[in-house]
């Protein structure tokens, strides 16, 4: 059973949570937005105030050419911590747009607390996981002090795919130096296990584009004459198969076979249909069996988007004359997404659509921690410890992150640990995080500091 929550520690961090409220209220308000250049100072200056209130050393890094400024910021173990321990946090600052506005049914850049939920923007992705490990780091201090030496590095672009994240970790590898890395964010499953997750996948994304002609034509014309959308979409749809499998040649050389521990930390994920319907309003069957290790360990191919021709009111009957898409693949460890972009051109090409053109526009590397790294051992058995039997060891998530430029230059495990939910809808409309996961995230991130100490 998890721990009862009467001893020192959980009075501590039930006084922070309560103490700590408006400082939460006041980050999610501003609006950070990296892809609208929104919020950003305003931004920075509430994190080196949050910080400097706990004491902490900190750095604003702004000597990476064309990124938003990054938030460094170190605290040291107390006088009875172990000073030879260091554990790195990493999160980000900027948050996904609001829009579609009409759909929130409150202010999104304002704290709202509705049927045990806090909401608003960043709640969950990621001001509020920020919010949760400092008062996990108060109440700490106030309970004979931290159990070993902190880092936090925070960024204000991965909203935008993190384009300055490699060449921060190169110049700063020695600051960020440390035993262990928690990242971003995590929590429970649709049947409410608590993840401790290893990894992300990784990620391409590209546009497709293509032109049939050098202006819009009658649509009388469709008789003889083809138009862009059509090949368009006639030259995508080659690239995936009935059940979602990307239908491209060579993708998977060099991809990474699963450790037997990996495949059976995948054999005991579960997958709640029902619940993964029901949170996300799906219409249509899965395109797997095996969902929760589609999820882990299958690459995807996705438009994201497809613009072309007239889009507007009323009748304009034309063939159009250029069409555009924007695709993403998520990839899994030993896929390079620069190689995935090229190949993806490559069938096209084969399959009889050269004058499709894909143009490269970023992408990540997957990457996965060792399941049997100790680090990893204790972030799971600390989950035990607060979270009872309900604790699911997830190799990487579904998503992805710029784990791989911290993991080469630090050199560290890295594991995802938060207080999000199934239905915390991150992106989305009216995100939110549940109270209660909140405190209890922030118990477990106590726990494991001091597990880690005495490791």
């Amino acid at each position: 059973m998890p721990e009862k929550k009467t001893d020192t520690l959980q009075t501590a961090i039930d006084q922070a949570l309560q103490a700590d409220r408006p400082r939460l209220a006041k980050y999610l308000s501003v609006e950070t937005v990296a892809a609208k250049h929104l919020g950003i100072a305003e931004t920075v200056s509430v994190i080196e105030q949050a910080f400097q209130d706990l004491g902490a050393v900190v750095t604003v890094w702004r000597d990476i050419p064309g990124s938003n400024p990054f938030v460094f910021a170190t605290l040291p173990a107390g006088p009875n911590g172990n000073a030879d321990k260091t554990l790195l946090f990493y999160n980000h600052y900027d948050v996904q747009p609001a829009e579609p506005l009409e759909e929130w049914d409150s202010a999104p850049f304002q704290l709202t607390e509705k049927d045990g939920r806090y909401v608003a923007r960043g709640a969950s992705d990621d001001k509020g996981e920020l919010m949760v490990r400092l008062s996990a780091v108060k109440a700490l201090q106030q309970t004979g002090g931290l159990p070993c030496n902190l880092k936090f590095v925070l960024e204000g672009e991965e909203e935008i795919g993190s384009p300055h994240i490699q060449p921060m970790t190169e110049k700063h590898a020695a600051d960020l130096a440390a035993d262990a890395i928690i990242w971003e964010t995590g929590g429970k499953d649709a049947d409410e296990n608590f993840q401790v997750t290893c990894g992300v996948k990784g990620i391409v994304s590209f546009n497709v584009t293509t032109k049939s002609a050098e202006s819009d034509l009658h649509s009388s014309l469709a008789t003889f004459v083809d138009n862009a959308v059509w090949r368009l979409v006639q030259g995508l749809a080659t690239l995936r198969g009935a059940k979602g499998e990307v239908l491209v040649d060579g993708l998977n050389e060099g991809v990474k076979p699963l450790t037997p521990t990996e495949q059976a930390a995948i054999n005991d994920l579960p997958f709640n249909e029902a619940a993964t319907r029901q949170n996300f309003g799906l219409k249509l069957p899965l395109l797997s069996d095996k969902p929760a290790e589609a999820l882990v360990n299958r690459p995807s191919i996705t438009i994201n988007g497809i613009s072309g021709g007239y889009e507007g009111d009323g009748l304009k009957t034309v063939l159009p004359k250029e069409a555009r898409a924007q695709l993403d693949c998520r990839l899994v460890p030993g896929q390079d997404p620069r190689h995935v972009a090229e190949l993806v051109q490559q069938q096209l090409n084969r399959n009889g659509f050269s004058d499709l053109h894909v143009s490269y526009n970023q992408g990540e590397p997957a990457f996965r921690s060792d399941l049997t790294d100790d680090f990893v051992q204790t972030a799971v058995a600390t989950a035990h410890e607060v979270y009872g039997d309900a604790v699911k060891l997830v190799p990487n998530a579904g998503g992805s992150g710029p784990q791989a430029p911290f993991a080469e230059a630090v050199g560290a495990p890295i594991v995802s640990i938060g207080s999000t939910w199934a239905g915390s809808g991150a992106h989305a409309p009216n995100e939110n995080v549940r109270v209660k996961d909140y405190a209890q995230a922030t118990r477990y991130t106590a726990r494991v500091l001091q597990n880690f100490s005495q490791k």
